[in-house]
């Protein structure tokens, strides 16, 4: 019961993510979201990735977002559209995803359940080895592409920030002259 109040917490605050309009509301649904999942994997006995979900993804890359969405001071624009033009091509492809897990769900339903037997287990250690000696690399390079991509959001909205701070003195000229 708990596990599928806080799922419907999590599918909930994901579904808000799509009808918010401040990015500052619409990161607090996304935290709320990968805390939920946090606690989905603490209930289903993952305690491991319960914990690096909520550290990493809540504590660190939640915290730069909001960072970010605080640093550049995104406020929408009066009298803008309220969806997305990507909207209904979003709603398709999300009901087209939710029609193939429907369908995946249904045939693994009749299919016999086959549990692993063996003696070895996936713990702590093994994760640390892992990631540390075959993964680090991978990590490092996602590390490097958020930071990319930040800078380059970044480079982005200077231009388009003057660009507009250009255009406003031009318009203003020609309401005073006309």
């Amino acid at each position: 019961m708990i596990l599928a109040l806080i799922g419907a917490l999590a599918l909930v605050s994901a579904a808000s993510m799509l009808v918010l309009r401040e990015p500052m509301r619409v990161a607090l649904a996304l935290i709320t979201t990968m805390t939920a999942l946090g606690a989905v994997y603490g209930l289903l006995g993952v305690h491991f990735i319960a914990a690096f979900q909520v550290l990493i993804y809540v504590g660190a890359v939640m915290v730069f977002m909001v960072y970010v969405i605080m640093l550049l001071q995104l406020r929408e624009p009066a009298g803008q559209r309220r969806f997305s033009k990507w909207l209904i091509p979003g709603v398709v492809v999300g009901a087209a995803l939710s029609g193939v897990l429907g369908v995946a769900v249904s045939r693994s339903g009749n299919a016999p359940v086959t549990t692993v037997t063996g003696t070895s287990t996936f713990g702590l250690v093994q994760f640390s080895s892992a990631f540390l000696s075959q993964y680090w690399l991978e990590f490092e390079l996602t590390t490097v592409l958020l930071v990319s991509a930040i800078v380059a959001a970044l480079a982005v909205i200077n231009v388009s920030r003057r660009t507009q701070a250009a255009a406003a003195p031009a318009a203003s000229g020609e309401a005073t002259r006309g």
